[in-house]
Order: structure tokens, then C-alpha cells, then sequence
């Protein structure tokens, strides 16, 4: 009883202060008792954001100051026109070295060029694309690090944000609003945030699961209603659709849980299962592949011994057909990645198939998909994280699988003798069980460096087959034999 009420005293105390003076936004900053219980989907009684009319009146408000550290929602959920105000607040006040964590980011990335490098450095848990550059050069970084494991930096103080930037569809009427296409680390940056800044876009769609947030936890909010970022569908090469043939004829069985990326492989081999029955879906990420398989009624999720009957995401980019689906569908739970990647529940999911790509493997197994030699290109990703949930899967029927063409766009072979010099190993070969080209699948469990080499070097380019057989001996000192 005493221990309650001093709960009580401290709430009612709380409740008498007020942390700034900020004009206008003094109902944002009444701080109660509440405020400190870091759960977004609990409502902070009597506290609302401030509601402002641009972009660039928020990022004033939130005070951005020089050596902060800023969090970035990411994928199709990135704020752009928050990024863009920050930007020009950043620049024209002079501030520096604002740290900015964040998985990838979509659109243009003002914040990550050359003249801009002493105002911000971006600092991505997964490089994307447009700031991909800017971490070569220098001006930008990295953190090396398993998805499931992202939510930690914040839940145990790695990182604290000063401010956190969000995406989110508008509140309903009891006030809650969604995280939308985004849901990952989104929580345990967020409720660690001395300020959360959103915008609020009626095109988010509004998804369910760990995606709820209510408008209370927001500290200023901006309406700004804009189409989402699209990933458009494209039209797999005969390789490509080589490969998701292999994969799905024989390497995907009825009822199988599947995760999968984006990109024209993980759609090759989605287009193909049309005849597959009681499939699920655990993925960090699904795309319209995933659309198309719920019409035909192949995606049911009923074989599943967790969430049954639902697909499972964590952070999605597709068509606006992907948006429109997600939209209030009680079918999808969109989950934190520290859940969804962890690989003792991946584990535990029914024939889990997890399919993933990579830059390129060694004749032993080795798989390199972060780097090109030195130079950072992307991250670890939820790879190792499925990949391992599917290997120790508890009904011993996972299946990891590595899929990837068999040259680059220039003929140069992408299983090689050895990694190229400074290639980041982001699976191990003992993880690895199928690596699959257009040229067939190798399987690994269970196979010594000599068989493994004959194993890759069958699914390699023919035109490289030769050159690799001579190099395996060369390295292994021992021809590679079935």
C-alpha cells in the first residue's frame, strides 16, 4: 500500500508540471506519470501533441541541436518531407555532427551529401541505396548487426535518441494511430525518444499488431498526405525465373512457411507456387508476390502453430496493390523484428523455407551479401537470422536456401575459389543447406569441402566451371568430387 501511494503522490505531482514554454504546445508537454511508461499503445491521459502546419515548423519546435542523435522510421514508412525539413533547419542553423539511425531509407537523401557531412551523418543498420555513396566515401556509416538484435541498441542505451522521426497513419476515433508499412525497431526507438515528431498521411495504410501507437505519445505532429514510396514490379529475366522454378518445383512443399525479401527472385519463385496449398508467411519483409497468392487462396496461414491463420511481417515496400491490401486487414499482424526475426521463433515455424540472395559464395559455402570486397553495400539484414531459424527448425524441416543468378551483369562468376579481399561472411557454411542458380540447386548438409566445391561448381556459369575446377584443386589439393 505504501509503495501505491507513493505511485499516487508522484502522479499527482507530475501532473503539476509542465517541461517547457513552448507557445502554443503546452498540452504537448504536460508531462504526467504516465508519460514514462515507454508502451505507444497505452494513452497518456490529458496530453496531446502540437499539432503544427509544416514540416519545418516541427523540426523548430523539437529543438534540433548540434551532437544529437535522431532516429529515422524506414522503408516505405520514411518521413521524406521531414528528412527534407531537417535538412534545411540543419543547414541553415549551422547544426553539427547529428548522428541519424536508421534502417534503409527511401527517396532522395539531402542529408547524406558531401556538403552536408558536417551538419550529418547518417548511420544505417541496413545501407540502402541512396546513401550508399555517402558510406563509401566516408561521410556516412554503418552498424554490422542481426535485425532481431536492432531493438536493443535502444532498449539498452547504446543509442538514445533525442528525437525521433515517424510515419503514421491518422488517429481514429479512440486516438490511435499506425506505424503503418513499418513497424521493426520503429516501438524501441520511438518510447526511448525524449521527442517523437510525426507525420500523418491518410495514404499509410493502417495495420495491426505492434503497429499501434497512440496520438497522445506524440510530441508534434504534422498532416502531410502523400503517396507512399514504390518498389515497382518487375518482369524476372528467363534466369531469374529459372531459379524461383527450381526453388518452387522442389524446394517448397504444401504448407510451407516462407519468408522472403523483395526483388525479382523471392517474385519469380512467388509466381510459381499458384498450385501450392496452405502456405504461411513469417517474413521481416513480403511484397505483392504475397497479393497475388492470397487471391488464388494458396496463402491461408492454417498450418501454422503460432499466429494461425495470419501472415506475419515486420516492415514492408511494394506497389500501392501491396498498400491497398495491407489497409485494415485484419489478415496481416505486422510485428517488432526483434520477434519476428528472433531465430528460436523462426524456428518454430512449420517447413520453414527461407529464401535469401547474396552478392557472392565461395567454393566451401561461404556467403558474402554485405560487401563488395571493401566497400559496404547493404548489411546483414534478417539473412542469417531465417537462415539459422530455418536450419535449427524444430520439426527438422527447415530448408535455408541462398538463391542467386550465376554471373554479374558483367559475365564475372559469383561463386568463386575465394571471397573477394575484405568480403563480409554474413552466413557461415556451416549454415548454409541450398544454394540455387538458374543452373540447378547444390546441396551442402552434410557434404566435406571436396564435395561442396563439385556441389557449387555444377550450379555455376559453364563458361566458368573449368577455371573453378582447377582453382578448388589449387586450394583444396584435391580435385571437388560428388
Amino acid at each position: 500500500m505504501a509503495a501505491l501511494k507513493r505511485i499516487i503522490d508522484l502522479s499527482k505531482s507530475l501532473k503539476t508540471v509542465a517541461t517547457t514554454s513552448r507557445p502554443g504546445c503546452l498540452q504537448s508537454s504536460k508531462k504526467t506519470y504516465f508519460t514514462y511508461v515507454d508502451e505507444p499503445s497505452m494513452p497518456i491521459p490529458d496530453k496531446q501533441p502540437c499539432w503544427l502546419k509544416t514540416a519545418d515548423e516541427a523540426i523548430e519546435k523539437a529543438e534540433l541541436d548540434s551532437e544529437q542523435a535522431v532516429f529515422v522510421q524506414g522503408a516505405a514508412a520514411t518521413p521524406v518531407e521531414l528528412l527534407r525539413a531537417m535538412t534545411d533547419y540543419g543547414v541553415r542553423c549551422d547544426v553539427r555532427n547529428v548522428r541519424l539511425y536508421h534502417m534503409h531509407l527511401e527517396g532522395p537523401a539531402p542529408y547524406a551529401k558531401p556538403e552536408n557531412a558536417k551538419h550529418f551523418r547518417s548511420i544505417s543498420f541496413f545501407i540502402g541505396g541512396n546513401v550508399r555513396p555517402a558510406v563509401q566515401a566516408g561521410h556516412a556509416d554503418c552498424i554490422p548487426i542481426f535485425l532481431h538484435e536492432i531493438p536493443r541498441v535502444f532498449d539498452e542505451g547504446y543509442v538514445k535518441p533525442d528525437i525521433s522521426l515517424i510515419h503514421v497513419s491518422p488517429p481514429d476515433d479512440k486516438g490511435f494511430c499506425s506505424l503503418g508499412t513499418s513497424v521493426d525497431c520503429v516501438r524501441a526507438a520511438a518510447s526511448k525518444s525524449k521527442y517523437i515528431v510525426a507525420l500523418v498521411n491518410k495514404h499509410m495504410p493502417r495495420t495491426f499488431g505492434d503497429a499501434i501507437i497512440h496520438v497522445s505519445h506524440l510530441d508534434f505532429a504534422v498532416e502531410h498526405h502523400v503517396q507512399l514510396p514504390v518498389h515497382p514490379v518487375k518482369t524476372p529475366s528467363k534466369e531469374e525465373q529459372q531459379i524461383g522454378k527450381y526453388i518452387a518445383e522442389n524446394l517448397v512443399g504444401d504448407g510451407a512457411t516462407l519468408q522472403m525479401g523483395i526483388g525479382s527472385i523471392p517474385d519469380a519463385v512467388l509466381s510459381l507456387l499458384g498450385n501450392h496449398k496452405d502456405l504461411g508467411i513469417h517474413s521481416e519483409m513480403f511484397s505483392d508476390g504475397v497479393v497475388d497468392l492470397v487471391n488464388k487462396g494458396c496463402i491461408t496461414n492454417n498450418r501454422k502453430t503460432m499466429h494461425k491463420g495470419r501472415i506475419v511481417g515486420s516492415f514492408c515496400v511494394g506497389s500501392q496493390k501491396l498498400y491497398d491490401f495491407m489497409h485494415n486487414n485484419p489478415f496481416i499482424e505486422m510485428l517488432v523484428v526483434d520477434y519476428v526475426n528472433n531465430p528460436k521463433i523462426v524456428a518454430k515455424q512449420p517447413n520453414m523455407t527461407a529464401i535469401n540472395s547474396c552478392i557472392e559464395v565461395d567454393i566451401t559455402g561461404q556467403i558474402c551479401s554485405d560487401s563488395i570486397g571493401t566497400k559496404m553495400y547493404s548489411g546483414f539484414g534478417g539473412q542469417l537470422d531465417f537462415i539459422t531459424g530455418a536450419a535449427i527448425s524444430d520439426d527438422h524441416c527447415g530448408k535455408p536456401i541462398i538463391a542467386l543468378q550465376s554471373v554479374t551483369s558483367k559475365g564475372v562468376s559469383k561463386i568463386q575459389p575465394v571471397l573477394k579481399l575484405g568480403a563480409g561472411v554474413v552466413t557461415n557454411r556451416a549454415v548454409v543447406r541450398f544454394v540455387v542458380t538458374e543452373h540447378g540447386i547444390a546441396s551442402l548438409f552434410g557434404k566435406n569441402l571436396q564435395q561442396r566445391a563439385y556441389e557449387l561448381i555444377q550450379v555455376a556459369h559453364p563458361d566458368h566451371r573449368e577455371a573453378l575446377e582447377k582453382s578448388a584443386f589449387e586450394r583444396l589439393h584435391v580435385m571437388p568430387a560428388p
